[in-house]
């Protein structure tokens, strides 16, 4: 998932973005040439039936029927097909577990619990958005083997009769926990204290959000219309945009191509926003370009596990850098990346 493409076109160049046109991940062509193999076949398929089977009355009457059907595709309004915006993920940051102090046992437990309630909240949240977090964690005793959970935090949290998405009671454990962490005195003032609240409340406020985007998407009429503009668009075009026998004198059918070139690049073009669309309503599925949630999961545990705990209070020994007596410092340059003059004004150099 997630198709990164701007090292290639990390400058620009005369046709930059054609580079980018035969890529297959995440591409146009992959999203749509099911729809686009579809829709050629039938065209076809009806051509062939006009052009051996059908009888020469048959052949004037499906010739009123495509030109028919030419003149009314133009009364579908399928211009305004729009690409509504996606969802963005938010900062999964659960508090600053290094203001609870202590390099004992007791302080690293203490730590190590609190980073672990903010993750178990995001991936609650992310466990009812995304399927493949789903996937992941079906229920909730993965989530134990996984050692978000404990089995007394699994019992509790199950205990707790409501019919909504429980994310925010880590979040409450967190709170009652940095409270006893005070108590303790392991925070060691009112400061640190109201610093750890604030990020727990902008922390759940983001989950809350991210729950929302998914509750609460593009309005489901809009999806429809849509979707029936266009496929009702190009079921006319099937008969519509046939080519018909030149002998016959119609207006706009003096020439034969037998495949609508044109047509299809319509198709191309309107069927591919639709998919677009489709894609960005629910940015946390498995399409190619989804977010990818469960390494966003991996990293975010790991990282704030190492800042908490091997890294708590840990500071690399302090020696003078390498510039220690030079009156301009300045790093080096390799051959590849030769610094440019230094700008000194428009005017610096006229004669």
């Amino acid at each position: 998932m997630t198709v990164t493409y701007t090292s290639r076109v990390a400058t620009a160049r005369l046709a930059g973005f054609s580079r980018l046109l035969l890529l297959w991940r995440g591409s146009i062509y992959k999203l749509l040439y099911r729809e686009l193999l579809l829709f050629l076949g039938a065209y076809l398929g009806l051509s062939l039936a006009y052009r051996f089977l059908l009888s020469e009355a048959q052949r004037r009457l499906f010739e009123k029927l495509a030109l028919y059907c030419d003149k009314s595709a133009n009364l579908i309004p399928v211009s305004f097909v729009l690409v509504p915006g996606g969802a963005g993920a938010g900062r999964a940051d659960a508090g600053r577990g290094g203001s609870v102090h202590g390099a004992d046992a007791r302080g690293r437990l203490l730590r190590r619990t609190l980073l672990r309630y903010g993750s178990l909240a995001a991936l609650l949240v992310l466990r009812a958005v995304s399927t493949p977090v789903y996937k992941r964690f079906p229920t909730t005793d993965h989530l134990v083997q996984a050692g978000f959970l404990t089995r007394e935090e699994r019992r509790r949290l199950e205990g707790l009769r409501s019919p909504y998405n429980k994310f925010w009671v880590p979040c409450a454990w967190f709170g009652a926990l940095v409270g006893q962490a005070r108590r303790e005195g392991r925070v060691r003032d009112d400061c640190a204290l109201k610093l750890l609240m604030e990020e727990l409340n902008r922390f759940r406020a983001h989950c809350s959000l991210l729950f929302h985007y998914d509750w609460i998407s593009v309005p489901l009429v809009y999806t429809q219309v849509v979707t029936i503009a266009v496929y009702t668009f190009f079921l006319t075009c099937l008969i519509g945009r046939q080519f018909l026998d030149p002998a016959q004198g119609y207006a706009g059918h003096e020439l034969d191509l037998g495949v609508p070139v044109f047509t299809l690049l319509q198709f191309f073009f309107y069927v591919g926003w639709l998919k677009v669309a489709e894609q960005l309503i629910n940015p946390f599925g498995e399409d190619d370009d989804d977010f990818e949630t469960n390494t966003l999961i991996d990293r975010n545990f790991q990282v704030s596990m190492l800042a908490v705990d091997e890294l708590y209070g840990e500071v690399p020994a302090l020696e003078r850098d390498r510039y220690w007596d030079a009156a301009s410092p300045r790093a080096p340059y390799t051959a590849a990346a030769a610094p440019r003059p230094t700008f000194r004004g428009s005017a610096f150099d006229v004669t």
